[in-house]
Parts: C-alpha cells; structure tokens; sequence
C-alpha cells in the first residue's frame, strides 16, 4: 500500500475509488463502507483510495480537544494496509488549507489530481472554507467533473448507529467490551515508554509509563491488557493502570502498565497496549500496603482474563 502526505500521487492511482473522512479507529461501521467499496472495485476494476486528514478537523478547530483520538496516524495506516486499500493520502490540516473553498477543493483537488471514479462520503460530510460543501455540492458536479458520489447507509447496531463518536462515549464510561465489540478488536493505545517517579518498582510492581498523547480518556481504572513490544512478534500479558494515580497526588493521566514474568530495560521503547477487560475503577488508598493488596487481587483477575 502506497502512503502519500498530498494530493500528487501517481497516474497508476488516478481514476480510483475514494473514500474521504477520518476513519477514526476504523470501527464496524468503517469496514462495511469499504466492503461496499471492495465490491464497486470487483465490478468495475478500479483501485481503492482513502484521503484523511491529521489532525482530524475538529481537533484543529479546537484546541482544547486534548483525548479524542481512537488510533493515532501509524495504527489507521496499517489498519487500511490490512483492509487491502491501494493507496492512503494523509493530508496535513492547517490554517492554509482550513481556508480552502469547498468549490476548489472539488476542482483542483478532487477533479485535477484525484480524478476519482466515485467517491464514498458520509451523509454528514463537511469540507472547505466555514464548512460551506456538503454532499449535495458534490453531487451537483458529477456529471461535469465524471464521478459518481455514493453515501452508504450507517450501520445500527442495538438501535445505535455505528460511529466513532459512539465508541469514545463506551470507553470513557467504562464499557470496553462494548467498545471493542464495535472496533471489531481491542482498544489499543501505542506509546513511548519514558521515566517515571518509580512508585511501582518501589512498591513490588515495576511499571512501563506510557504517556496517553492525543488518545481519547477511557475511564481511568485497572485495566486487563496484553502488549507488544516493537520489532517482537510476541505479546506479554500484563496489567495496567489508566489515571491519576490518587494516592499518590498524581496530576497528570498516565498509562502505567506491569508486565507479567518479564524483567529488562523498556525506556524510550514503543509499546503497543491492548486494553483486554475493565477490572475496576480508580480509586484512593489510605496507605500503601492497601495498594499493595488490592493490587494483588487486579493482578489474579487479569491473569485470568482471556
């Protein structure tokens, strides 16, 4: 799979199937929209395209909009590249092209270096300066700029509609397995490993602190998960706190994740954590050898997760 930063991409991807959005944790919903897409592809021949935008819109707009992401730029590329797309143009959102008109983006952009054979858009599909294009202005120019524009139905599931919106709501209440069943897979978070306070180590339960960037706030708590480390190809099982650490006045959320059997140096490595099961919520201890406790009651839960 190719992976372009703009809009000049081979002549071989010109006249594609294109799909525009944010495909933010490429959830169920995203994957029946490409289903459809694979389908258009058999039938008429055509490669499959994705233009997304980082950051996503409406993190650029607001800049307090800290934890929103389901998956960062890296995950959603190699999510595409196993859902067998041919090509992925990230497109960096800034004030310039924020500025863009809806009506050029549809000329210079889409017709002139695209030239796509059909493009694939949500109902709810906003673009250019003010958000001022919308579906019916794409479909206003099929005919004189030859695409077809295709607006998939959403996918419902237990009466809700499948959406990335939906999912990050799931998460930060605490309902994983609702999450991951929309996902299609676990929630994963990926981050470097850099140098903490060494609380855990100093209580009998070394720690991996993994700062959480842009992902979006899941509900601080114990958490079952397996993780990978980079260039291994095989993942530890482990446990893991999402929070603020209370007893310890901790004012930044962190990701700290112990893992089991496992001894080495992890510092400045890039883990990949899959969040399995919600063991509990966060709380506040009065000492430390009640910590130390309950800690050993999270690690037999966790271990028997599947």
């Amino acid at each position: 799979m190719k992976h372009y930063t703009n809009f000049n991409i081979k002549k071989i991807h010109k006249e594609s199937i294109i799909l525009i959005g944010n495909f933010d944790g490429l959830h169920l919903g995203h994957q029946k929209l490409f289903q459809l897409a694979y389908s258009y592809k058999k039938k008429y021949n055509l490669k499959i395209g994705v233009v997304n935008f980082d950051p996503m819109p409406k993190m650029f707009f607001n800049k307090k909009l800290k934890n929103f992401r389901l998956s960062n730029i890296d995950q959603k590329v190699n999510l595409l590249s196993a859902l067998k797309v041919d090509f992925v143009i990230t497109k960096k959102f800034d004030k310039k092209f924020s500025k863009t008109k809806a009506l050029n983006f549809i000329n210079q952009t889409l017709n002139k270096k695209l030239s796509p054979k059909f493009i694939f858009v949500s109902n709810n599909f906003r673009f250019g300066n003010k958000r001022e294009g919308n579906v019916n202005l794409l479909k206003k120019y099929e005919k004189l700029f030859k695409y077809k524009v295709v607006k998939p139905e959403p996918l419902i599931k237990n009466k809700n509609i499948v959406s990335s919106s939906l999912i990050r709501n799931l998460l930060e209440q605490g309902f994983l397995n609702k999450a991951n069943y929309l996902l299609n897979r676990n929630w994963t978070i990926q981050g470097v490993v850099k140098k903490g306070r060494q609380i855990g180590k100093k209580i009998g339960f070394p720690t991996c602190n993994i700062d959480i960037q842009d992902y979006v706030l899941a509900k601080p708590g114990v958490y079952a998960v397996k993780v990978l480390i980079k260039n291994s190809n095989k993942y530890l099982r482990g446990i893991a706190n999402l929070g603020y650490r209370p007893t310890f006045n901790q004012k930044k959320i962190l990701l700290e994740v112990h893992l089991f059997n496992f001894s080495g140096n992890l510092y400045n490595k890039l883990l990949t954590v899959e969040f399995l099961k919600f063991i509990r919520r966060e709380k506040k201890f009065n000492n430390v050898n009640q910590l130390r406790a309950q800690i050993k009651k999270d690690l037999n839960i966790a271990k028997k997760t599947k």
